[in-house]
């Protein structure tokens, strides 16, 4: 029996594994399964190249758990190692500076063990104990027992084995005996093993007999040894990779296409990405793509390898130039990792760009479930933006696809306003703002439907690409002020009739939570609406932008703003000025008198303060100012009460605002209560 420690520098080196990689302790199983796998196939390669004579045999590696023993074993008929290939391989771990160790790599289990060569040595996370028992398939050798408890020391001795290969077997610690569970164990080898190159096998199949399940002869193989992205693309029919598809994600709606990756230089990829459906809720939709190395899991987090949008895809990319063991770092700053990035990239604005010109109008019926995967690209990847510039579709609200080129010659005579700009019309959602986007079409005007969740950010982004070019929504202006060709027809009411008309108007409006209203007066022609609500593009596109960037919370916090619009030219508007005039004229006609008076006593006052240093003003004189500033203002809050007492009893007034609300989604509650109410009595 040979007795040593094993060539580390540091007696801790067993604390450290399970201190620092408990929280990622399930790859144990990967580590141990993917070397075995490893061991098989070169015992493959050694009889293809006619090294091995001999008869392969079954090269099924097997896993097995014995609860009462307390042991996992992961058995193999590879290669199996030698009393000197074990000295090598187990007893001397490539590991120094255990300091500098801790430090760089406490919070990533995987870069340990990728780093330091501990693949083997992983199985210490859920071991007190571990054995191998191996005999290598060199003509002549022996079998060869090797254990270890935890601790630098081992015991190396001869062992009973009748044939070629390794057993290593895990005697499970007290605090991870969840690993002695079938449930656990299977869950481990489907997410890593799932799609090895060797067959695996847990325990039997099973069958329905006598009212319960049972074991079968026939062995449980866990993996698909080669799965469809190994395969080349000829061979291959829709439904294959449909199924592969349902293979990934069970509980998933059919995928539009796909792309089959197959690269091998400047470096090694294959792999097939599916364009899934999806119309909103990018983070759900993230980490669908499993990321494999020689067909042995590594990850689903692919941030690094592929551009973000593109984390939007689902499928799998295997490529051994990837790490089995890879960390984040690695591949920010790994140039082949760059290269990959770039590559698939372009296989996919390539693969777009095909359908689009291949097939429009299937790719026209696909754009609903594609645009918020190319909005995304478009938004995070400036060279994405060059590529699908020209297979990026605008769809207006009557459902016809355009291009980028093909909307600005649709809409370039008709929509551009007096300065030149040409202006993009467009609405969120078509039977919220139905009444706005038949107002536009009146005028022959052409309206966008932009209803994804990214379309505010594209919005943006498209009037810094688009040459002298602006978006506007629909309801964000009256509709001869969205496209302003000429100066606009001027107010014909007098300052006094407006006032008095914005007042009677603004006092009925009633009071919604985190809601501005501005009241204005236009002369908008007879056959316009009476009363319109419109919101500035301006705000309501920093409140939406809000939602994505940083740093603009505060315009979340701040009121929605709306301005209601009084078209002076149409009758009903008139009646209201009218009764106002006539109900209203001998209550406000002192006020409106006293209001002159202190009006022109204040512009007197100023003036004659106006010039003068602060010093050289009076105190009287500053009493005299601010006294006259209070009667002007308390005449004027007088005036707004009578107004207001006028507007209570006026249906229509109170029907038109209220019909400008319903129209907008604003009228709820006891407002909305009260126009049923009135409705009917205005219809008896």
């Amino acid at each position: 029996m040979q007795k040593g420690n094993i060539g580390v520098t540091t007696e801790n080196i067993f604390p450290v594994i399970k201190k620092f990689l408990y929280s990622d302790h399930e790859i144990f199983l990967r580590e141990i399964v993917s070397n075995a796998v490893d061991a098989t196939q070169k015992m493959k390669t050694l009889a293809d190249k006619g090294e091995f004579k001999g008869e392969l045999g079954d090269l099924t590696v097997r896993v097995s758990i014995d609860e009462k023993a307390g042991t996992i074993t992961v058995s193999d008929h590879g290669i199996g190692m030698t009393e000197e290939e074990i000295d090598k391989y187990i007893n001397q771990i490539a590991f120094s500076g255990v300091n500098d160790f801790l430090e760089k790599y406490k919070d990533n289990a995987n870069n340990i063990i990728g780093h330091f060569g501990l693949g083997f040595y992983s199985s210490f996370m859920v071991s007190k104990k571990v054995e191998i028992v191996t005999r290598s398939y060199k003509d002549g050798a022996k079998g060869v027992k090797w254990s270890c408890d935890g601790s630098p020391a081992y015991e190396i001795d001869d062992a009973e084995k009748e044939s070629r290969g390794s057993d290593i077997i895990l005697y499970v610690d007290d605090d991870c005996k969840e690993f002695l569970e079938k449930n656990k164990i299977e869950g481990l080898l489907n997410k890593y093993c799932k799609f090895l190159p060797v067959p695996v096998a847990f325990g039997k199949k099973t069958e329905w007999k006598d009212g319960k399940q049972v074991d079968t002869d026939e062995d449980n193989i866990i993996n698909n040894v080669e799965p469809l992205w190994t395969k080349a693309p000829s061979t291959l029919k829709d439904e294959d990779y449909k199924s592969f598809y349902r293979t990934l994600y069970p509980m998933q709606d059919e995928p539009m296409f796909w792309i089959h990756l197959n690269v091998d230089y400047p470096f090694n990829l294959t792999g097939i990405l599916y364009f899934p459906r999806i119309k909103s809720n990018i983070d759900l939709q993230r980490n669908k793509i499993q990321l494999y190395c020689n067909q042995v899991f590594v990850t689903d987090q692919v941030e690094g390898i592929v551009p973000e949008f593109l984390t939007l895809l689902h499928g799998v990319i295997d490529s051994p130039d990837i790490p089995l063991n890879v960390s984040r770092s690695y591949l920010q700053s790994d140039r082949d990792v760059k290269k990959i990035s770039t590559y698939i990239t372009k296989k996919v604005s390539d693969r777009l760009q095909s359908i689009f010109k291949e097939d429009r109008k299937g790719y026209e019926e696909k754009w609903d479930d594609l645009k918020l995967f190319i909005n995304y690209g478009m938004l995070s990847e400036e060279s994405f933006y060059d590529r699908a510039k020209d297979f990026t579709l605008m769809k207006d609200t009557e459902g016809k696809f355009f291009t980028f080129e093909e909307y600005k010659t649709l809409i370039k005579d008709n929509q551009t306003d007096k300065d030149g700009q040409l202006i993009y019309l467009y609405a969120t959602a078509k039977e919220d703002q139905y009444s706005y986007i038949e107002a536009a079409k009146e005028k022959g005007y052409s309206v966008l439907l932009l209803d994804g969740q990214l379309d505010v950010p594209v919005i943006s982004m498209l009037e810094q690409k688009f040459e002298k070019s602006r978006f506007t929504r629909v309801d964000s202006d009256i509709i001869d002020r969205l496209i302003v060709k000429e100066d606009m027809k001027k107010n014909e009411l007098g300052e006094e009739e407006s006032d008095n008309l914005s007042s009677v108007f603004r006092s009925q409006i009633p009071a919604i939570e985190k809601v501005d209203f501005y009241v204005e007066v236009q002369s908008l022609g007879e056959k316009a609406s009476p009363v319109t609500i419109t919101q500035s593009e301006y705000m309501r596109r920093m409140k939406d932008m809000s939602r994505y960037q940083a740093g603009m919370s505060f315009y979340a916090q701040m009121p929605d703003s709306y301005s209601l619009v009084l078209n002076s030219d149409h009758a009903l508007i008139k009646k209201v000025l009218e009764d106002c005039k006539a109900g209203t004229a001998d209550a406000l006609k002192p006020i409106v008198s006293e209001i002159k008076g202190q009006e022109a006593r204040l512009a007197a006052l100023r003036q004659s303060q106006n010039g003068k240093k602060l010093e050289e003003i009076s105190q009287e004189e500053k009493d005299d100012l601010q006294n006259t500033e209070k009667a002007v203002n308390e005449q004027r809050d007088k005036k707004k009460t009578v107004l207001a007492d006028y507007a209570k009893g006026n249906s229509i007034v109170h029907q038109l605002i209220d019909l400008a609300l319903l129209q907008n989604g604003m009228l709820k509650g006891a407002s909305l209560d009260a126009f049923l109410k009135r409705s009917i009595e205005l219809i008896k």
